[in-house]
């Protein structure tokens, strides 16, 4: 079974950092294709400009790597305008997406900052995806 998801890049940072680590088990689900991840231009560029920041570590044969990575099984939408109000700005961009997929797919948004979005049963913490998709699988 395949799951849609947007990826906040926290998680994504997260999974580098350490992947031995529940956000690395969703990195691993979005490379094995269990996870389709949902994006556009405006994600793939945070995702790219946050990973290579020097405070990290990453090479950018690393960080270039896994974006292609990702991209390879990804579905790239256009937002759809939001009137929800968010703390960061940055945010906007992952939660509309998410919600232009919901037309067509069960889609989720998976974020370890999950206190910055709407309260809705699809933006759900690395964790929570992990038991969605076990619960499904059983």
């Amino acid at each position: 079974m395949k799951y849609y998801a947007v990826i906040d890049t926290n998680v994504i940072v997260s999974s580098m950092l350490k992947h031995d680590s529940i956000p690395g088990k969703i990195l691993d689900l979005v490379l094995s294709k269990t996870i389709v991840p949902l994006l556009n231009k405006e994600i793939i560029d945070e995702d790219e400009e946050v990973l290579k920041r020097n405070k990290f570590g990453f090479t950018n044969l690393e960080v270039d790597n896994l974006i292609a990575n990702i991209k390879t099984n990804s579905i790239f939408l256009e937002r759809e305008q939001t009137i929800e109000e968010f703390v960061d700005e940055d945010d906007i961009v992952f939660y509309e997406i998410v919600m232009s997929a919901r037309h067509t797919m069960d889609a989720f948004l998976i974020t370890g900052n999950i206190k910055h979005y709407p309260i809705k049963n699809y933006v759900v913490t690395p964790k929570q995806m992990i038991d969605i998709i076990n619960s499904k699988n059983n």
